[in-house]
């Protein structure tokens, strides 16, 4: 009894320093709050946008459901992929170093899965060694648009693959280099974070542009996109622009590079999907 409540101070002082860390970074204009957007995004989340969140899952890893398996997600967000881990059946554990994600990530688990033993949430750094070395190893692990936002992304990277068994999974999403156009894109996220001024500058001068952008292509193409993105892993567009905007800090890496850093240290490529832009490169690697 006494070491168990040993172990569960030790883990609220742990979260406890992660968290006057992340509210520093904030403070410093050294990083977005994404969890303020996911708590929003919230608002609008519902069946079909869970369904959607499984399939992309089951498509990327290939499998049917992931029941018997241990899933482990590395920067949780919203809670939207973990919650469609968990209904497809794997024991699932989630973090993030928002502490606004971590609570959007528990409310999720409340919603559906409350008082679930097979789900854990919370807040931690991928970059935190003590906090990884007592997470244990996993069949999968998935990490989507998060690591190129730690402010060491090669580390980070490094980090996770330790975190998968031998045999495992790993899912990862990175954004492309662009080259100059992802240092502008850097540049932009930096001016967001900034000062309140440099957050209305950023929006109020591209918020409309991507507005007009995406409006004109549902009259060019007589399609709602603004509906029809949900089928892009059950996401929302107009949250997702926020995040693109001021999602700081902010690394890029080409495929390429992406492929080789983990097949030199034991994975094999299963899936991907590239882009030729400013987008994400999806890979899933498994572990021999």
């Amino acid at each position: 009894m006494g070491h168990s409540l040993l172990n569960m101070a030790s883990t609220e002082m742990v979260q406890g320093e992660t968290r006057k860390t992340f509210e520093r970074e904030v403070e410093r204009g050294q990083r977005f709050e994404f969890g303020k957007n996911w708590k929003a995004f919230l608002s609008t989340l519902d069946d079909e946008r869970i369904r959607v969140a499984e399939e992309s899952l089951k498509t990327m890893l290939g499998v049917s459901d992931l029941h018997g398996k241990t899933f482990l997600d590395a920067g949780s967000g919203s809670g939207l992929f973990s919650l469609a881990a968990r209904r497809l059946g794997a024991r699932v554990h989630s973090f993030d170093f928002d502490t606004s994600s971590v609570a959007c990530t528990r409310e999720l688990r409340n919603r559906f899965f409350a008082d679930d033993p097979a789900w854990k949430v919370e807040q931690g750094s991928v970059l935190d060694q003590d906090f990884l070395r007592g997470l244990g190893e996993f069949d999968v692990v998935y990490s989507w648009g998060v690591l190129h936002h730690t402010g060491q992304m090669w580390k980070a990277l490094e980090n996770v693959g330790g975190l998968v068994r031998s045999g495992g999974t790993l899912f990862i999403s990175i954004y492309n280099d662009e080259g100059p156009k992802s240092t502008l894109w850097w540049k932009v996220k930096r001016l967001y974070n900034r000062s309140e001024i440099g957050k209305a500058l950023v929006c109020g001068s591209l918020i409309p542009y991507f507005f007009l952008r995406v409006s004109l292509s549902c009259i060019m193409h007589r399609e709602n996109l603004f509906a029809t993105y949900k089928k892009n892993r059950g996401m929302s567009i107009t949250h997702d622009w926020y995040d693109w905007l001021g999602g700081f800090p902010f690394e890029v890496a080409k495929v390429e590079e992406l492929f080789r850093f983990y097949t030199d240290k034991g994975f094999t490529l299963r899936n991907l999907v590239s882009t030729n832009g400013l987008a994400t490169n999806q890979l899933v690697f498994r572990k021999d």
